[in-house]
């Protein structure tokens, strides 16, 4: 389509900002927004008749309502880039947006025509027999009643292929069977001129290139040379099975290996390092040789917990995961995790931004934990059973992927191990012959032992990798022109994700939101001591925001978002929030431990933050001649305070 442009306006508009979302007052920065249509041209005045056309879902900021026609331009630092037509527009009060998760194992979205017609879903006491002939219609015919859109069946990789599918409206409703979902209003739109409808002779040739990589994230503390040892052993072996069926160029093994701070324990030599790169050893030798080095400290660390945090940052940001359709990252250790607001720590991150990255990077995390007698000793199961599994849990799946070695038994460890990487082999080969080995949504799993590796889970999670990799190769877009509403959950299983809202944060919104976050946090330090402290520190600061002294009064029960201390660009979002939500005598019913779990969880979101702003890649222009100021970045829900 042809690109926006900048006009020397007919009787130019005077106008430095855009205009203010009604209801809002001069203070303000919320200003009104708009998303263009494919009717959409854009014209040097509002009495043309002719114009250019324009990028479909383009956002422009409002500057003058001239009748029926808006002046609009791509920022707010007062450009105008000519008219538009007010009858082509979307308003976009919130830039909140969905983005679809991977497809597998679970029933895909209806898009629906109206909220009545998706409140009659939700309110149904047997959804499976409401939804299903509406699926099966929409899907082989094309056509069903009041459904204006499904979701494509290929995962959409918006990393590669961005797709906005911007949220108009939101509400909370509840399923006859208790769980609740959000009921969004979306719109998107699509080129159909670049759209390529697939066959599944095409998915199978492209299945055929499909490669994975396998990293093992390691503890080399003391006491761990015998899984080391067990480790190499394992991949020694899948080098040969590999080889056999000439497949070495197919799957690719990492290995990072992770201690503790260096800064407390010189000693240790490092804190976590990569030992090889997937792709960098093809044979049994060349993976040897590179782990001639690799074995247990020769000291102990500061700590009876290790960074293995470190280890796992390491994993995702080291390894190219765009070579790969099959991504997935082993943490084996038999310690708990630093936390992110431990002085130890070298990422300043929690397992929950951890987990996030991960599945930004399309990567399953496992994590087989060592129960040893010296994790016995020391208190320590109990506390890295939680952080691992939080770490671990698969959105596909539905469960953390955390299984414990009874004891740190050897052989049971091995035993696992070679699970996991005959069934990556296993996986590979298929898609070799042009397969896809996976059951449909909501099959039953045959092995729920929690203590062995349930080969139907990797099976499931191998499944949702090929969908993610046919949907990159084969360009799978966002359905064609809808307005219309879905839910954020499985219409049918309803404990299952179908999208992730996310908030889109310029930087200004960004290092905003780091500030006052890092307001509360320091408030909530002194509020460990004095809860009164907490809440005076922050009246003063919302007071320094221009919020009125009078309206603040001393209530106890005043909420932190009554304050007004986080930005207007979060007002109004679909999200619950347990900060939001604090208030002093909240605050002051917490025990020590609740408490202290606020401020790391504060901590941890401000490392996260700085790491969103850092991430040149993601960063994402929605209008062409638009201030790089205005590049917004997805944030998802879960990471607000």
């Amino acid at each position: 389509m042809a690109a926006c442009m900048l006009f020397a306006l007919q009787g130019a508009v005077a106008a430095d900002k855009p205009l203010l979302m009604e209801g809002k007052s001069a203070e303000s920065s919320l200003y009104q927004r708009v998303l263009t249509t494919p009717a959409c041209v854009l014209k040097k005045s509002a009495s043309d008749k002719k114009g250019t056309k324009v990028n479909a879902f383009t956002r422009y900021y409002v500057y003058k309502k001239d009748g029926s026609s808006l002046a609009v331009g791509p920022d707010t630092t007062g450009k105008i880039s000519g008219y538009i037509d007010e009858s082509c527009a979307i308003e976009w009060k919130q830039q909140t947006a969905l983005m679809f998760t991977n497809p597998a194992g679970r029933n895909r979205s209806l898009i629906f025509n109206s909220k009545d017609a998706l409140q009659d879903i939700v309110d149904s006491k047997n959804p499976k027999e409401a939804v299903m002939p509406l699926m099966d219609k929409a899907i082989n015919s094309g056509k069903a009643d009041n459904v204006v859109a499904v979701e494509p069946e290929n995962y959409i990789d918006y990393k590669k292929q961005f797709y906005l599918l911007p949220v108009i409206e939101a509400e909370e409703s509840m399923f006859d069977d208790g769980n609740y979902t959000r009921e969004l209003k979306v719109a998107s739109i699509n080129d159909k001129s670049t759209a390529k409808k697939e066959s599944a002779d095409d998915s199978q040739s492209e299945l055929k290139s499909f490669k994975a990589a396998m990293v093992f994230v390691v503890d080399s503390s003391i006491s761990m040379q015998p899984y080391i040892d067990r480790t190499k052993q394992a991949i020694k072996t899948i080098y040969k099975r590999l080889e056999k069926e000439h497949l070495q160029n197919s799957v690719q093994f990492g290995l990072v290996s992770f201690r503790s701070s260096t800064k407390a324990v010189p000693g240790l030599e490092y804190t976590s390092k990569m030992f090889v790169h997937p792709g960098s050893a093809n044979s049994v030798e060349e993976f040897s040789e590179k782990l001639k080095t690799l074995d247990q400290a020769k000291v102990s660390s500061a700590l009876f917990d290790e960074d293995a945090y470190s280890g796992i940052h390491t994993a995702l940001n080291e390894v190219d995961w765009n070579s790969f359709g099959g991504r997935y990252v082993v943490l084996i250790t038999d310690a708990g995790a630093i936390e992110g607001s431990n002085k130890l720590s070298s990422t300043l991150l929690d397992a929950r931004e951890l987990r996030l990255e991960a599945s930004h990077k399309g990567a399953a995390i496992y994590a087989l934990h060592l129960l040893t007698d010296s994790g016995k000793r020391h208190g320590n199961h109990d506390k890295a059973k939680a952080q691992y599994e939080d770490l671990t849990f698969n959105e596909i799946l539905q469960k953390p992927l955390y299984y414990p070695v009874d004891a740190g038994d050897v052989n049971s460890f091995g035993t696992m191990m070679d699970t996991l990487a005959d069934n990556l082999t296993e996986q590979v080969k298929n898609a070799a012959m042009g397969k896809d080995s996976a059951g449909a949504a909501g099959s039953a799993r045959k092995d729920e032992d929690s203590k062995n590796i349930s080969t139907e889970d990797m099976d499931l999670l191998g499944h949702a990798m090929k969908l993610a990799f046919l949907g990159s190769r084969q360009q799978t877009t966002a359905p064609d022109f809808f307005s219309g509403w879905l839910s954020d959950r499985d219409l049918i299983d309803h404990q299952k994700p179908t999208a992730t809202p996310v908030v889109l944060l310029t930087k200004l919104q960004l290092s905003d939101l780091k500030e006052i976050t890092t307001r509360i946090l320091d408030s909530a330090n002194a509020g460990i001591l004095n809860p009164d402290d907490m809440f005076a520190q922050l009246r003063s600061v919302a007071v320094s925001l221009g919020r009125d002294p009078s309206a603040l009064g001393d209530s106890k029960t005043l909420k932190l978002s009554e304050m007004g201390l986080l930005g207007e660009y979060l007002e109004g979002l679909p999200y619950k929030s347990r900060i939001q939500d604090l208030d002093e005598d909240t605050w002051s019913s917490m025990g020590p431990d609740e408490q202290n779990q606020t401020i790391e969880d504060l901590e941890s979101m401000l490392a996260y933050y700085q790491q969103c702003n850092d991430d040149n890649d993601r960063w994402v222009s929605l209008a062409e001649d638009a201030d790089a100021s205005e590049n917004v970045y997805p944030v998802p829900l879960e990471a607000l305070p």
